[in-house]
């Protein structure tokens, strides 16, 4: 097996390339795809960034930090943000919920 990017030889079982780090088909881990909605199930006001965390698959703390900065230094994050909201169309929480299991009555 070879490197995509580089072109090293690599052993069957690398993940990674030694030489430019680059990702092999081995570690890599299939996802289903999740479309572009508002996120209603982890909102905090809009649901905006948790919906652009769950499509680009990253920590929605770190989405919300990111857009909250934009927001507080440039000004465009509020009306992203605002452009956002009326544009995504929502999940209406339709996204799969964890089963819960009920708590023991305690005497």
């Amino acid at each position: 097996m070879y490197c995509t990017r580089c072109g090293l030889q690599l052993r069957d079982d690398d993940r990674f390339c030694s030489r430019c780090g680059s990702r092999t088909a081995v570690g890599r881990v299939v996802t289903a795809y999740h479309p572009l909605m508002l996120d209603k199930r982890n909102k905090k006001i809009g649901g905006v960034c948790a919906g652009f965390a769950r499509y680009f698959e990253a920590d929605v703390t770190l989405i919300r930090v990111l857009w909250l900065a934009l927001a507080l230094t440039t000004g465009v994050g509020f009306l992203a943000y605002l452009a956002a909201w009326l544009i995504m169309p929502s999940d209406y929480g339709s996204a799969e919920r964890m089963p819960v299991a009920p708590e023991p009555a305690v005497r």
